[in-house]
């Protein structure tokens, strides 16, 4: 099944990709490698989550956020390639979790992240993957996410 026909049957919608943040791309390809730049979380109405987790925010909401960044390297994908179909595997995930000292579960959050992949891009979604705590993210995000991806 084609990578889009499965958005589809997922129900799933790619957010739109904006400008880059700052002076970087959004991914850079080299060779039969694209490196997708570190993304952070949206909220329906286009706002960032924002706080720590394990304090202001849950596991489970945290979760949520990495999906939605997994949701918008995806269409970084299709941006950059114009064919999801060229994603050959996804071959490692950092993610990157804001969170209280004493916070344990970046696996669990970023699982968010890493089960959309595997539901989109099936065993081509499996990846290598580092998730981590920091002491904070830019603009107080709660997760920041980059990608490293094997392209047709």
């Amino acid at each position: 099944m084609k990578v889009e026909e499965r958005l589809k049957e997922l129900g799933i919608e790619l957010p739109a990709v904006g400008k880059p943040m700052g002076t970087y791309v959004h991914a850079v390809q080299t060779g039969n490698l694209l490196f997708l730049a570190g993304k952070g979380p949206f909220n329906p109405d286009g706002s960032m989550p924002t706080g720590k987790v394990g304090r202001d925010v849950t596991t489970e909401e945290a979760y949520q956020h990495a999906r939605s960044v997994g949701l918008m390297l995806i269409a970084v994908m299709k941006d950059v390639l114009g064919d999801l179909d060229r994603v050959k595997q996804v071959v490692k995930v950092l993610g990157m979790v804001n969170a209280v000292p004493e916070f344990g579960e970046q696996p669990q959050v970023i699982n968010g992240c890493s089960d959309l992949f595997v539901e989109v891009f099936g065993d081509a979604g499996r990846h290598a993957r580092s998730a981590v705590g920091m002491g904070s993210l830019p603009n107080g995000i709660t997760v920041e996410i980059e990608a490293i991806v094997e392209v047709a």
